[in-house]
């Protein structure tokens, strides 16, 4: 009998392990597809191409002020390129890797890019690290998602810095990605603050507010 409840359970956990170890690949976007963030912006797909997909951003993954239209990898998602204009240009700011499919419990990889702070008082490299962290039933806004917990850190090096031996910063954030809604539905920053509070010269460690999706709208 106590074999037959062994087997039973380990029948049971099987499906679950199964789960917890697969490789979740890219979604499929189609044109129409939305994601609405509040305050912090949208994202909506408005072409398809062989090697990637157009959508257009306001903040999002981006930087706060950031806004445009950008060419994901129809592969991994990273971020290839922004329009400006008629110019297609390599994208080369943050969070270029933050989707890097499949995703792997466990997983990590690395990203980085130049700073120039306002009004060019100093720039900086920026190290970017990401691991996914695992599973998470997560209520947003937008309803309750099974999800993918990512781990994101960014370390900066100052250089060309007018103040001698000025430190740089380092922060965490956490994305929550899900494959039912194809997109991420949350953010959450270690430490919030407001962009344009920030004084010339103060050190700080944080990222800006956290957010959550309040609707969606995706092709199945």
């Amino acid at each position: 009998m106590k074999k037959i409840i062994i087997l039973g359970g380990i029948i049971l956990l099987f499906p679950a392990i199964l789960f917890a170890q697969a490789k979740i690949e890219g979604p499929i976007w189609n044109v129409g597809d939305r994601w609405d963030f509040g305050q912090e912006g949208f994202l909506e797909v408005v072409g398809v191409e062989k090697k990637g997909y157009i959508a257009k951003f306001s903040a999002g993954i981006f930087f706060k002020s950031a806004q445009g239209t950008a060419i994901f990898h129809k592969s991994t998602f990273n971020v290839l390129y922004v329009l400006e204009g008629d110019k297609v240009k390599k994208y080369r700011g943050g969070h270029r890797k933050i989707l890097n499919f499949p995703l792997v419990i466990g997983e990590k990889w690395k990203g980085g890019y130049d700073k120039v702070y306002k009004g060019g008082w100093y720039t900086a490299d920026c190290f970017e690290s990401f691991i996914v962290l695992g599973w998470e039933d997560l209520q947003v806004r937008a309803g309750k998602f099974r999800t993918l917990k990512l781990e994101y850190t960014v370390r900066e090096a100052r250089k060309d810095s007018f103040i001698p031996n000025a430190p740089g910063w380092e922060y965490n954030a956490w994305y929550w990605y899900s494959p039912e809604v194809k997109y991420l539905v949350k953010g959450k920053y270690e430490k919030e603050y407001h962009e344009d509070s920030v004084p010339v010269g103060a050190t700080f460690k944080g990222g800006r507010e956290s957010w959550e999706l309040i609707s969606f709208k995706v092709k199945k």
